[in-house]
């Protein structure tokens, strides 16, 4: 099991955006994403196993926010880091925790156990 604290993630709608035919990561979704490479730095990885996380996110402030909208974010940030592709990605389990001074989020990634 890896846990790792990184900051809030950007939503879909601010992590991708669209010229014509063309979707790229936007500038908020590359800041993002460095600061994930640099808080996965030295951390092991599953190569190609099943894995599931458990996301725990702390908002910046009192407003309601679509949590399932970060999901994509952190999946597609984590690539390469603690798991190969997204594509390993079994489960996903996100909880709304309490606010924290600029938000942020908890990242628990393990190897998926089937539930039978």
């Amino acid at each position: 099991m890896i846990t790792v604290k990184l900051p809030y993630p950007p939503s879909v709608n601010a992590y991708y955006l669209a010229s014509g035919h063309r979707r790229y990561i936007s500038k908020r979704g590359m800041d993002f994403k460095k600061a994930v490479a640099e808080a996965c730095k030295g951390l092991p990885s599953f190569l190609d196993q099943p894995v599931e996380l458990s996301v725990l996110l702390h908002p910046r402030d009192k407003r309601l926010m679509d949590i399932d909208n970060c999901g994509k974010a952190i999946c597609d940030s984590l690539n390469g880091y603690l798991y190969e592709d997204d594509q390993q990605v079994w489960k996903i389990t996100i909880e709304r925790a309490e606010k924290i001074k600029g938000g942020g989020c908890v990242v628990t990634v393990k190897e998926y156990s089937k539930h039978e």
